[in-house]
C-alpha cells in the first residue's frame, strides 16, 4: 500500500467521465494500433510506470513486435519501422504532451493534417489528452504497475519484504 488514495473509488464518475472519451476513441476511425502507440508516448514523455507498463503490454496483445515496442522512444531514428502515419502521430503526441515547452508549432500541425482529416486529428488530441490526464492521476496517487505488483506478490507468497 502507497498511502495514496485510489482515485476511481474516491471519485469513480470523475473516472467514468474520462471513460466516456476513452469509449469514444474505442469507436474511432483510427487503428487501435496507433491509439495505444500514442498512449504509450504520452505516457514515455510523463514517467507514468502504471501507463508504460499497461499499454506495452496491450500493445504486445495486439501483435506489435518487441522490436518496434523498444523502439518508440527513438522511434525519429528507427527507419521504416514506423509507418509515416504513425510517425505523425507519434510526433503529435509528444508536441501536445509537451505542449508547454512547444506551444505546438505550425510545422507540427502541418505534418499532422497531412496524414490525418479534422474528425481524426482531433480524436488524435483527445487520444494524447486522455493518456496525458491518466498518467497525472496515476503518478500522482502512484499507482503501481501490474509488473510490480507480480513481484511483490511473488515475493509475498514466499515470505519475503523488498523495501
Amino acid at each position: 500500500m502507497n498511502g495514496r488514495i485510489d482515485y476511481i473509488k474516491a471519485s469513480p464518475a470523475g473516472y467514468k467521465a474520462f471513460g466516456g472519451v476513452y469509449a469514444l476513441l474505442q469507436e474511432s476511425s483510427l487503428a487501435k494500433e496507433l491509439i495505444y502507440l500514442v498512449y504509450l508516448r504520452a505516457s514515455q514523455i510523463n514517467g507514468c510506470a502504471y501507463c508504460i507498463d499497461m499499454h506495452s503490454r496491450d500493445l504486445l496483445k495486439f501483435g506489435v513486435a518487441v522490436e518496434k515496442l523498444v523502439l518508440v522512444p527513438v522511434w525519429r531514428d528507427a527507419g521504416a519501422l514506423f509507418s509515416v502515419r504513425e510517425r505523425a502521430a507519434l510526433a503529435w503526441a509528444e508536441t501536445v504532451t509537451r505542449v508547454a515547452e512547444t506551444n505546438v508549432p505550425a510545422y507540427d500541425y502541418e505534418s499532422a493534417v497531412a496524414e490525418f482529416n479534422g474528425t481524426e486529428l482531433a480524436d488524435l488530441t483527445y487520444a494524447v489528452s486522455l493518456m496525458n490526464v491518466f498518467n497525472r492521476l496515476s503518478i500522482a496517487f502512484r499507482t503501481p504497475p501490474a509488473a510490480s505488483l507480480k513481484v511483490a506478490n511473488a515475493a509475498s507468497a514466499l515470505g519475503r519484504r523488498d523495501e
